[in-house]
């Protein structure tokens, strides 16, 4: 039980300063994710909205400082307790994003890492194993060094996050992952390759035979079927989504009227 213990703490305390430390390198868009997850078309809980950038350094910094308190096993009760309430909630959200589809990205690890909703919420119930694993053998979790040294480095974390919070605020992202970063070409960020994957759809037409109702799954071709009448119903799904460049929303437009040269 202690190797296993040992193991899930480093690599749940390395896993949480990480996650933390990405989000904290761009917290404004954490917290467009969080309004996201607020949107009455979500959570609906529009309420929050207008905190969602509070929330967002709050959320981050916890993470990063719950991450080193494992680490160097300060208060590891609370810690651990307090591990499992956010591992908790993460997997409630990322489950309801992947079940329901309304969150395509659930941005555990911003614009650094791309992870699908279900890959995602696989990744929170292998974090909710090890962190139960820990609750139970959390006699194993032995502090490090002295707690003079502990309270420190728990301590000097804490400060690091406020200077890497009011640095990222008000300058841009230290390590910039968008797809707009400066340098970056926009052109060749719009550019799609002759060999990139091309989405599939499904075709579900619906005809009527006799009294009964028939329907008939194509790949897109209009389907003969004997003795049957077309209802000129038919349902598109999408089974496999094609690929999607970096830049695909940029436009440019011109307020006010356009100004031609007089002669």
């Amino acid at each position: 039980m202690k190797p296993l213990v040992t193991t899930s703490r480093i690599l749940v305390g390395l896993l949480f300063i990480i996650s933390g430390l990405i989000k904290l390198n761009d917290p404004i868009g954490f917290s467009f994710k969080l309004e996201e997850y607020f949107s009455q078309a979500v959570l609906n809980l529009p309420f929050l909205e207008p905190v969602s950038l509070g929330l967002a350094l709050f959320l981050v910094t916890i993470e990063i400082v719950l991450g080193v308190m494992l680490l160097v096993g300060l208060k590891p009760k609370i810690t651990l307790f307090s591990l499992l309430g956010m591992i908790l909630f993460f997997t409630f959200l990322t489950f309801y994003s992947a079940y329901t589809g309304k969150v395509t990205d659930c941005g555990c690890f911003g614009d650094a890492i791309k992870l699908t909703p279900w890959e995602s919420f696989i990744k929170d119930v292998i974090l909710l194993i090890l962190i139960v694993i820990m609750v139970i053998g959390r006699k194993y979790i032995q502090p490090y060094s002295t707690l003079k040294f502990r309270l420190y480095v728990t301590g000097m974390a804490f400060v690091v996050c406020l200077l890497i919070a009011n640095r990222v605020l008000n300058h841009l992202p230290m390590k910039d992952f968008r797809p707009y970063k400066v340098g970056n070409n926009i052109l060749a960020g719009m550019l799609v390759p002759e060999d990139a994957p091309k989405p599939i759809y499904e075709y579900a037409w619906k005809f009527k035979v006799g009294d009964a109702e028939q329907v008939v799954v194509t790949a897109g071709d209009f389907p003969t079927v004997e003795g049957g009448e077309w209802t000129g119903d038919v349902e598109t799904t999408q089974v496999q989504e094609g690929y999607t460049p970096p830049i695909h929303d940029f436009q440019l437009k011109r307020k006010g009227p356009i100004m031609r040269p007089t002669s």
